[in-house]
C-alpha cells in the first residue's frame, strides 16, 4: 500500500471531529444508560462481588485487629475531646461544642440498622457513600466527617472511619456529662457505596419543591393508614420514610400529630430491635444535647454530596444565606434546643416537655414545631448570638412520648429516678451502636471488659474441657456413619444449623446448636433435623461416657457429622476427599436466647434447600424467590461461583426441606457429582413451568417428550442466568468433577465456619479472637 493510499485511510478514520470518528462523544464508560436501565429485572448476579479486595487499597492481608491494637486509646479519646472543643471558622460549633453535632452522625450511621435482615448500622461506614450520605435526614453530617479528618489521618488505617464515627459519638457524650457503658472497635470500613441494599419502593423525585433530593412520598412502604389495624411497614424496611433514618420529626405527613408519630416510633424502632424504654432512653437521651436547625427553608439549600458540583469537594447542602454556617445553618428545617443547657447531661429535656404545655409553631424553614405556652418557661441561649435567648423547642416526635400511654409511663420513671434514665440511655446506645458487631469476640479494645453480656449479642457460654483431637474426631465419624443416618439427613441437618447466618450484622451460625432450641427446632423449614439432633444426642452421650471425660458439644458434632457425610458423598464419586473441621463451638442454652430477635432469622424462602413458604406470594409479592436467594447468598458472602458450587452439590446431595426430588437432578442421591450442572444444562432437555405460577417445571427431551426432571426457580436460575450459565458450564465439561468437588468443600468449610469469630486467624471484618 502506498504514501496515497495511506493518507486516505488516515483520513476516512479522521472524517469526524474526534480521533476515533463522529464529531462528538456520547457517552463514557458506566454512564446510563446500563443494563440496569435496559433489564431492571435482571438478577444482579455481580453484587456478590462488590466491596472485594481489589476495592481495598488496604490489601486481603492487613490486620485490622493488630493494627488497633497498637492505638493507646486514652490518647486517641483526649485527642477527639481536645477537637470537639476547639471551634474552627469554616463551620463553627454550636455553643463551642462540637459533641452535639457527633452524637447526631454517630447516631444516623448507627440508625440504618434493621432487624429484618441486619442490614444496615455503622459498622462500615456507609455513611460516607450514596445513597445514605446523601439522605435529606443526613444534612450536614459531611461536615462533622470533614472535622474529623485530621483524627483519620493522624492515626491513619490503624482506626478505620467506622470506629472512629462511633468513638467520637462516646467521647462527646462522656465530654457532656454522661457515662458511658463501653465501646468495642473492630468495625472495618468498605471501600465502595453500597448498590445492592433495598431502601425502599420510593424513587428520587429531582423537581420536588422541598428539596431536590426528596423522595416524592411515604405512601408505597406502607400497608393502611395510620391508626388502623392492618396499617404495616414493609419489611425489610425499618425507617418510616426514604431519605430518614428514623421518622419525620413533624409527624406522619408532616402533620403535627403527635399520637400519629407515637404509632410511627413504635413501628421504626421495634424494627430496628429497640424496645419502649430503648427508644423513649434513645430518644429522650439524644434530645437533652443540642439544637435543630431550621433557619432556611429546603428549597434554598443546595444538593446533596453526591450531586454537588465537583469544586464542593464532596461537601454538599451548601447554604446560600449568610455565612452558610453557625446562626444560619439549616439542616432539617426545625429550629431550637430541647434545653437550656445543651451541652450537659441532666434531665431537663423530660423535665421541660412534661412540665409546660405546647402549642404548634413555624421555624423560619417553615417546618412544624412546637413551644411553650408559658412564657415563663425556661429559654436556651442561642448558639452563636452572644445573649441571645430562645424559647424550648419540641418535635411532633417528642410530643408523641407525652401522649402514648406506655411511652409516657416510661417518661415518669426516668423523670423519678435520674440514675435510672442515665443506665437506661447508656445501655441503649451501647446497644445502638454495637447492634451490627456480631459476638463480643469481635470487639476490639480495652472498654470491651466495661459491658456486660447482653442477651441482644447472642451471648454463648465459654468452652469447657478439653478440645476435640484426631483420635476424637475420627471416631466421632465413625460413630455418625454407623446410626444409619443417611448422607441427606446428616448434610441436610448441618447446612440448617449453619444457615441462619447473615453477614450483615455477624447473627446466626451453628455455633451454639440453636437449631435444637425454640424458635429454630419449630420453623417448618427445620423438621427434617428433628430426628437427626435425636440420634446425634445419642452419638454424644455414649462419646462422653467412653472418652474418660472428654466431651463434644452438640455444635460441633453437628458440624461434624455434615463433614463426615461430604466426605463419604466424595468417595462414593471416586474422591478421597478430607473435609476441615475446627472444634472448639459451644452449646448455649434456652435461657441465652431471644426467642423473639431469633425468629427474624426465620427464612420466608431458602433456596438452597428448596423452601418457598406457602405464603410466599402473600409476604412477597412481586418478589421472585431467585431474587430472595441471591439476597441469601450475599448475606453468606459467597461469591457467584461459590454459590453455583455449593448450591449444585447440596441438590444431588438431597438438600430439599421436605425430602422431595424437585431440582435433584441426579439418579445417584447422595454422590457429589457434577450431574445437577450438566443436566440443566442439557441442550436436549426443553423446559416448560408446571402451572400458572411459574414456581416450579418439568424438564423433558425434547424429541420424545419423555418428563425427566422436575426443578424450582432456584434451581433454572443457574442456567437462565447468563453469569450463573457461564459458570456451571465451567463445572459440567468432562474435566470439571474434580475440581467441584474440591470447591465445593471449601465452600462447604467456609459456611461452617463463618461465625467462628472466636478462632484466631478469622479476620473477616477486621475482629479476630486472641
Amino acid at each position: 500500500m502506498g504514501t496515497d493510499d495511506q493518507t486516505n485511510t488516515c483520513s476516512f478514520h479522521m472524517s469526524g471531529a474526534l480521533p476515533a470518528g463522529g464529531d462528538h462523544l456520547g457517552g463514557t464508560f458506566g454512564q446510563s444508560p446500563t443494563l440496569d436501565s435496559w433489564y431492571p429485572q435482571r438478577l444482579r448476579v455481580e453484587l456478590l462481588h462488590r466491596n472485594g479486595v481489589d476495592a481495598d487499597p488496604l490489601g486481603a492481608d492487613f490486620d485490622y485487629a493488630a493494627a488497633f491494637a497498637t492505638i493507646d486509646l486514652t490518647t486517641l479519646k483526649s485527642d477527639i475531646k481536645r477537637l470537639l472543643t476547639t471551634s474552627v471558622d469554616w463551620w463553627p460549633a454550636d455553643y463551642g461544642n462540637y459533641g452535639p453535632q457527633m452524637i447526631r452522625m454517630a447516631w444516623h450511621a448507627a440508625g440504618t440498622y434493621r432487624i429484618a435482615d441486619g442490614r444496615g448500622g455503622a459498622g462500615t461506614a456507609m455513611q460516607r457513600f450514596a445513597p445514605i450520605g446523601s439522605w435529606w435526614d443526613n444534612g450536614n453530617t459531611d461536615k462533622s466527617r470533614r472535622l474529623l479528618q485530621p483524627i483519620k489521618h493522624q492515626y491513619g488505617n490503624a482506626l478505620s472511619w467506622a470506629d472512629l464515627m462511633v468513638l467520637t459519638g462516646n467521647c462527646s457524650l462522656e465530654l457532656m456529662g454522661l457515662p458511658t457503658y463501653g465501646f468495642g472497635g473492630g468495625r472495618l470500613d468498605a471501600w465502595e457505596p453500597d448498590d445492592g441494599t433495598w431502601w425502599g419502593p420510593e424513587v428520587w423525585n429531582p423537581h420536588a419543591v422541598a428539596s431536590p433530593d426528596e423522595m416524592v412520598s411515604r405512601d408505597e412502604r406502607w400497608h393502611g393508614q395510620n391508626g388502623e389495624a392492618d396499617y404495616d411497614l414493609q419489611s425489610p424496611l425499618a425507617a418510616s420514610h426514604q431519605a430518614l433514618i428514623y421518622v419525620n420529626p413533624e409527624g406522619p405527613y408532616s402533620n403535627g400529630d403527635p399520637l400519629g408519630s407515637a404509632r410511627d416510633i413504635r413501628i421504626t424502632f421495634t424494627r430496628m430491635a429497640m424496645n419502649d424504654e430503648e427508644t423513649v432512653a434513645l430518644i429522650a437521651g439524644g434530645h437533652a444535647f443540642g439544637k435543630s436547625h431550621g433557619q432556611v427553608p429546603a428549597s434554598d439549600i443546595g444538593p446533596s454530596p453526591e450531586k454537588a458540583p465537583i469544586e464542593s469537594m464532596g461537601l454538599g447542602w451548601h447554604n446560600p444565606v449568610g455565612t452558610g454556617s453557625a446562626e444560619h445553618t439549616s439542616t432539617n428545617g426545625i429550629e431550637g434546643s430541647w434545653t437550656p443547657n445543651p451541652t450537659q447531661w441532666d434531665n431537663t429535656y423530660l423535665e421541660n416537655l412534661f412540665a409546660y404545655d405546647y402549642e404548634q409553631k413555624k421555624s423560619p424553614a417553615g417546618a412544624l414545631q412546637w413551644t411553650p405556652t408559658d412564657p415563663e418557661a425556661p429559654k436556651t441561649p442561642d448558639a452563636h448570638v452572644p445573649g441571645q435567648m430562645n424559647p424550648l423547642m419540641m418535635m411532633t416526635s417528642d410530643i408523641a412520648l407525652k401522649v402514648d400511654p406506655e411511652y409516657r409511663a416510661i417518661c415518669e420513671r426516668f423523670l423519678a429516678d435520674f440514675d435510672l434514665f442515665t443506665l437506661a440511655f447508656s445501655k441503649a446506645w451501647y446497644k445502638l451502636t454495637h447492634r451490627d458487631m456480631g459476638p463480643k469476640h469481635r470487639y476490639l479494645g480495652p472498654e470491651v471488659t466495661i459491658a456486660d453480656d447482653l442477651l441482644w449479642q447472642d451471648p454463648l457460654p465459654d468452652a469447657a474441657g478439653s478440645s476435640l483431637d484426631e483420635a476424637d474426631v475420627a471416631a466421632l465419624k465413625e460413630a455418625v456413619l454407623a446410626t444409619g443416618l443417611s448422607v441427606s439427613d446428616l448434610v441436610y441437618t448441618a447446612f440448617s444449623a449453619a444457615s441462619t447466618y447473615r453477614d450483615s450484622d455477624k447473627r446466626g451460625g451453628a455455633n451454639g446448636a440453636r437449631l435444637a432450641l425454640s424458635p429454630q427446632k419449630d420453623w417448618a423449614v427445620n423438621r427434617r433435623t428433628v430426628p437427626v439432633i435425636d440420634a446425634l444426642r445419642n452419638v454424644q452421650a455414649a462419646f462422653t461416657a467412653t472418652s474418660g471425660g472428654r466431651k463434644v458439644s452438640l455444635a460441633d458434632l453437628i458440624v461434624l457429622a455434615g463433614s463426615a457425610a461430604v466426605e463419604q458423598a466424595a468417595r462414593a464419586a471416586g474422591s478421597d476427599a478430607s473435609v476441615p473441621f475446627t472444634p472448639g463451638r459451644v452449646d448455649t442454652t434456652q435461657e441465652l436466647t431471644d426467642i423473639e430477635m431469633f425468629e427474624w432469622l426465620r427464612p420466608i424462602a431458602d433456596g438452597f434447600r428448596n423452601f418457598v413458604s406457602e405464603r410466599f406470594e402473600e409476604f412477597a409479592p412481586g418478589v421472585a424467590p431467585e431474587a430472595v436467594f441471591l439476597d441469601k447468598a450475599n448475606l453468606f458472602t459467597l461469591t457467584a461461583p461459590e454459590w453455583t458450587v455449593l448450591h449444585a452439590g447440596l441438590r444431588v446431595l438431597g438438600s430439599n426441606w421436605d425430602g422431595s426430588d424437585v431440582g435433584v437432578l441426579t439418579d445417584h442421591v447422595g454422590v457429589l457429582t457434577t450431574d445437577f450442572l450438566v443436566n440443566l444444562t442439557d441442550t436436549d432437555l426443553i423446559w416448560t413451568k408446571d402451572d400458572e405460577t411459574a414456581m416450579t417445571f418439568t424438564g423433558r427431551v425434547q424429541a420424545t417428550g419423555e418428563a425427566r426432571w422436575r426443578a424450582s426457580r432456584n434451581d433454572l436460575v443457574f442456567g437462565s442466568n447468563a453469569q450463573l450459565r457461564s459458570i456451571a458450564d465451567a463445572y459440567a465439561g468432562s474435566d470439571g468433577q474434580e475440581r467441584f468437588v474440591r470447591e465445593f468443600i471449601r465452600v462447604w468449610s467456609k459456611v461452617m465456619m463463618l461465625d467462628r469469630y472466636d478462632v484466631k486467624g478469622h479476620k473477616r471484618y477486621g475482629a479476630m479472637a486472641a
